[in-house]
């Protein structure tokens, strides 16, 4: 196991890239991958909803990820954001140092 985390939360296509600049300069990720035409299919408030959106793909650390969902939630436009921490069992040395230490 690495100390590495990708987060993923999905964002009005409106405001994704937005998020995503915001994190980096916060210096809350390393990297934010932003994929549009996202279909979402959900239940909110006892309704079947569907909206198109996209998804961000976030690198992190674990050190970073209760201030990551902190920021994502303060500038998030959804009551109730998606924000999944997914842990990285390996990955390339190379691009892990790099992860880690683009903070």
């Amino acid at each position: 196991m690495t100390e590495a985390r990708v987060v993923l939360c999905t964002a009005p296509t409106a405001v994704a890239d937005q998020i995503a600049h915001r994190l980096l300069e916060r210096r809350l990720i390393a990297c934010a991958n932003v994929l549009p035409g996202v279909r979402s299919h959900y239940r909110w408030k006892g309704k079947i909803e569907t909206e198109s959106e996209s998804l961000l793909i976030l690198k992190t650390t674990a050190a970073k990820i209760d201030e990551l969902f902190a920021e994502i939630a303060s500038i998030h436009p959804y009551d109730v954001p998606e924000m999944l921490s997914l842990p990285v069992d390996a990955g390339s040395h190379a691009y892990l140092a790099w992860l880690t230490g683009a903070g």
